[in-house]
């Protein structure tokens, strides 16, 4: 490796070192709020050199990773969503571990987990993809079970472990397929197979097909997602925020370049599961939240149905789609974070605040959450002047664009559908007051202050993007634009 390899390399080694530092830091003085602020700042310095790396890019380090403005972007969102859950969990994990053992730990998990994340961005390899796959994968496991003082985390961790070792287990026999097929390891050495010969091998398509499928339970689309409710409702709030965003933005990081570099749009059959697993993602996601109770469960449902959406974005093909899906992936987890951000500030050492009859009225005793989650959920729905709006927008543009009507129709329907269970929560937000000085669950009415003032900046920040881009996206767009034209040019180059 060069001198130049290291320099694009240096937001991956940066991230690594703080690791190092911070679980040397543990190991000699334990102390919640210095490795809190320490894990933020190892975050923020990580972010710091993406502008300097922009650079140098695009560059190929070895044939496992490539580093240019569309990883950038993807590291960029991973590590500002991560800073953001670390903004959310100390006040939460001060009230949780009321005798302040083991809880610093957390973070280096935490950041283990966001360097996986990064590699994952980065890469181009199958290697690459597994490693950091496996290392985000299994730094998930150990934080979902983190409060072991509660049943319900330590459920959801097993849960999520079987899950991870069955998409291993599939994504590396569909891996050994395409590497006996084409001889090659890459996604493009993969993808030239396919140019090569008038007819797809039939072992080729059918690890393909396993890779997608390794992927999609991953993500937890329908007809894969049966674990996302179970691990939503078990793992503690700040986890599910990082599942539902971190986790989930670098994964379809690499699905979009994976998509680009093997050609897969441009078969009809593969065009054909995308298209099913868009549609029934998005039915199967909005019918079963109309039936729930549960807020965590509602928001987990909904995430299954956003991933639909993003596919219809996906199928597009072509510079438009892949905008369309980097900007639909930054707005989810804005709107994700605001949602999963009240439902951790508003939760206490009795459990997370998660039934709706636990927000009923809470306008009436803490405005500023019930403002922050209406305005989450209502760009959930897709209303106007918020991200999800333009979001949605744009998803529906690229389809149009690409004469995806069916799917179009079907994203609008759905959305539709969605309006009433977000609409319902928005409601009960502003319903009678509660009688008593607790919710149901047991739950204290307190003060604004109780929530953590790390957490009132982490949802004001939040709150104030979703207002931006939907009012003002312009700058995003640009960016995006520039970021994804270079993916394509690395794309259509000779391997």
């Amino acid at each position: 490796m060069s001198l130049q390899d290291l320099i694009v390399l240096t937001p991956i080694l940066n991230l690594g070192i703080f690791c190092l530092v911070t679980m040397l830091a543990i190991a000699f003085r334990r102390n919640h709020a210095r490795i809190a602020a320490f894990a933020f700042v190892a975050c923020l310095l990580t972010l710091a050199t993406l502008p300097w790396v922009a650079s140098a890019t695009p560059r190929a380090v070895t044939a496992l990773l490539i580093v240019d403005r569309y990883a950038l972007l993807y590291m960029g969102i991973v590590l500002c969503t991560t800073m953001m859950v670390i903004g959310l969990s100390y006040h939460y994990l001060h009230i949780q571990f009321r005798e302040r053992d083991g809880i610093e730990e957390y973070y280096l998990l935490l950041l283990l987990a966001t360097f996986g994340g990064l590699v994952l961005t980065v890469s181009v390899h199958f290697v690459s993809f597994f490693l950091g796959l496996e290392l985000l994968g299994l730094s998930l496991c150990s934080l979902i079970g983190y409060v072991r003082t509660r049943r319900h985390p330590m459920e959801a961790a097993v849960k999520y472990l079987l899950l991870s070792i069955s998409a291993s287990a599939i994504l590396l026999f569909g891996m050994a397929l395409l590497y006996f097929e084409s001889g090659s390891m890459t996604f493009r050495g993969v993808g030239m197979v396919v140019k090569q010969v008038q007819a797809v091998p039939g072992l080729w398509l059918g690890g393909v097909v396993l890779v997608f499928i390794g992927i999609a339970l991953k993500l937890g689309l329908a007809p894969f997602h049966m674990w996302i409710p179970d691990v939503y409702q078990g793992a503690p709030a700040p986890i599910t925020a990082y599942i539902a965003t971190v986790s989930k933005g670098a994964l379809v990081a690499l699905l979009l370049r994976f998509v680009t570099d093997i050609g897969a749009l441009e078969l009809p059959s593969l065009v054909h599961l995308f298209s099913l697993l868009a549609v029934v993602s998005m039915v199967v996601g909005n019918v079963l939240a109309l039936f729930q109770q549960n807020v965590k469960r509602l928001l987990a449902y909904s995430s299954i149905a956003h991933l639909g959406y993003l596919l219809v974005a996906l199928l597009a093909g072509g510079p438009t789609a892949a905008e369309a899906v980097t900007f639909y992936v930054i707005v989810y987890c804005a709107m994700t974070l605001g949602s999963f951000g009240v439902v951790t500030a508003y939760s206490r050492e009795a459990g997370d605040a998660e039934q709706f009859e636990d927000y009923r009225g809470l306008f009436w005793t803490r405005p500023w959450l019930a403002a922050m989650l209406a305005l989450s959920l209502l760009s959930l729905a897709g209303i106007p002047v918020t991200a999800g709006f333009i979001g949605k927008f744009y998803a529906i543009a690229a389809g149009v664009d690409a004469g995806l009507w069916w799917l179009v129709l079907a994203l609008i329907g759905n959305s539709v559908v969605s309006l009433y269970y977000y609409l319902r929560l928005v409601v009960t937000l502003f319903g009678d007051k509660p009688a008593s000085a607790t919710t149901p669950q047991g739950l204290a009415i307190e003060s604004p202050q109780t929530s953590g003032w790390m957490a009132i900046c982490s949802l004001g920040l939040v709150a104030s993007i979703i207002l931006i881009i939907g009012i003002y996206p312009e700058p995003l767009m640009e960016l995006i634009r520039t970021s994804v034209s270079n993916l394509l040019m690395v794309a259509q180059q000779k391997p």
